[in-house]
């Protein structure tokens, strides 16, 4: 098997991610309170953010398997939050990895956040060839390969071909992420005028998933979020028929530093209309 051919070998490359995903929910099984959960390692990853134990041990699961990756003949260059950039080998395939989207929700032990774990065969998001998202409160695994589909739990996912809409034409049920709850209202009125319900989950990966299923008829992150945390959910949209739009154009690099707004919709004109709102 060629793990230098990530569609190829996508089964070997989400078999290391399950793992590292059930791993983790069992060391957050073992800390289910508040206070075990704030807990700090005492530095500042790479993101700018403290690191927390749980970011840690979820960051740790992820690249004990890498490293099994790398040593079976693997080589890629990792990308993660808290500890950068990590090259194995020649480096030049990408693996994008946010351990806990949604941290806040997973410290105060809110429902909705996420592992997230996507293989590039080059430098970009349009070159995303595997990805991977664990919910951690639902316990569901999304993925979806390049050319092959998106799925959960190992079934297909069965999109609806458009999104559902009220009787005045506005989305039935739109998912909203943001870090910024003054631009939130700024963008209220615009919204409104589109999606007649919002849900706010919390966690950009699993939004991105909700629309895939499709659960939701859209989302949209109004404030701007890193690449790493959109990666892996943006290629499941994508693959279920879905369409996503990046305020910093289509070819978005896979780096830690790349920050951006961002929508996705079942069909392209609600995707286009989104995107229109946000940039507002």
């Amino acid at each position: 098997m060629n793990l230098n051919d990530p569609i190829g070998s996508a089964d070997r490359w989400l078999e290391s991610f399950y793992r590292a995903a059930t791993r983790t929910a069992e060391e957050l099984n073992r800390r289910p309170d508040v206070d075990s959960r704030l807990r700090e390692v005492g530095t500042v990853g790479a993101g700018g953010d403290r690191t927390l134990e749980i970011d840690a041990l979820a960051e740790d699961a992820v690249f004990a398997e890498l490293d099994g990756l790398a040593d079976e003949g693997a080589s890629f260059t990792a990308i993660s939050e808290e500890r950068g950039t990590v090259v194995y080998g020649d480096g030049k395939m990408r693996v994008v990895i946010d351990p806990i989207d949604g941290s806040l929700n997973a410290k105060r032990g809110l429902g909705h956040y996420a592992m997230s774990i996507a293989v590039a065969d080059g430098p970009t998001v349009e070159d995303l060839a595997v990805a991977f998202v664990w919910d951690f409160g639902s316990r569901e695994a999304f993925h979806a390969v390049r050319g092959g589909g998106a799925f959960i739990n190992g079934a297909a996912v069965a999109p609806l071909p458009n999104e559902r809409l009220t009787d005045d034409g506005r989305l039935e049920l739109l998912c909203v992420e943001t870090s910024d709850s003054r631009r939130t209202a700024e963008l209220a009125v615009p919204l409104a005028q589109i999606a007649y319900r919002w849900r706010i989950l919390g966690s950009i990966a699993s939004a991105l998933c909700q629309v895939a299923t499709p659960r939701a008829d859209a989302m949209v992150n109004v404030t701007r979020c890193r690449v790493l945390d959109a990666a892996a959910g943006a290629l499941i949209v994508r693959e279920s028929g879905g369409f996503v739009r990046f305020a910093n154009g289509e070819r978005v690099p896979l780096e830690l530093d790349q920050r951006m707004s961002l929508c996705a919709a079942r069909t392209r004109p609600v995707a286009d209309r989104l995107f229109g709102a946000i940039l507002a």
